[in-house]
This record gives C-alpha cells, sequence and structure tokens, in this order.
C-alpha cells in the first residue's frame, strides 16, 4: 500500500512563492518518474511536471515552464516542486503520482500527461491577486 506524505502548499501572493514536497514509501520510488499534476474545481487534471527517474531529464507543461522546477531525492523517496512566478491562475490542487518508469511528454503540445493514479490526496495552493 502506497503511503504519502504531500506538503508546501498554501495562500501566497502573486508574484511569491511555494515548495511543494511529496514523500512516498510502499512503492519502488526509484523506478518511477513522479509527476506533479494540478486540477481546480471544473477542470480537467493538468500534468505540470515530470522528471525521470534519475533526476536526469524534467519536463514541464507550456503554462508552468520557466517558472516550476521539479527535482527529486531518491534515497529520501521525495520529490519536490519549487514554484516561483505564482500566478492566479496556478490556484490549484497538487497532487503527485506516477504510472510509469518514464515520464509522458508531448513535445508538439507541451503538455505532461497526468498520471491515472495519484499517490495521495493532495496539496492546496493559492494564488491571490
Amino acid at each position: 500500500q502506497v503511503e504519502v506524505v504531500e506538503s508546501g502548499g498554501g495562500l501566497v501572493q502573486v508574484g511569491g512563492s511555494l515548495r511543494l514536497s511529496c514523500t512516498a514509501s510502499g512503492l519502488d520510488f526509484k523506478n518511477t518518474a513522479p509527476v506533479w499534476s494540478r486540477q481546480s474545481p471544473g477542470k480537467e487534471p493538468e500534468g505540470v511536471a515530470c522528471v525521470s527517474w534519475s533526476g536526469g531529464a524534467t519536463y514541464y507543461s507550456n503554462s508552468v515552464q520557466g517558472r516550476f522546477t521539479i527535482s527529486r531525492d531518491n534515497a529520501k523517496n521525495t520529490v519536490y516542486l519549487q514554484m516561483n512566478d505564482l500566478k492566479p491562475e496556478d490556484t490549484a490542487t497538487y497532487y503527485c503520482g506516477a504510472d510509469h518508469g518514464y515520464c509522458d511528454y508531448d513535445p508538439s503540445s507541451g503538455s505532461v500527461r497526468p498520471p491515472l493514479q495519484n499517490w495521495g490526496r493532495g496539496t492546496q495552493v493559492t494564488v491571490s491577486s
């Protein structure tokens, strides 16, 4: 059974920063390619960032490219999402999860496929203007 601790969400003003953390146990973390995705009420889930199993490759959706940074620490079974220059449209519940050992990224559309199964219940990020 996968157990996860997600943290780092909160309320921040436009232009501010937050760092999300997701620590997972009960799975072969080092062989996964974790995805941070987000969802707002009434909207479809959106994959925002993915990191390869080694951490050597990262992928971002066009909506966050240049502002968000995903990273991982396999020794701690943890994936991070550093979010800078936050905008009101970044307001959402953020989830971590993985379906594969690779990132499913479409360069033609600049999109990251969100996982079918998230690991946890998510952490809320609210950006006020």
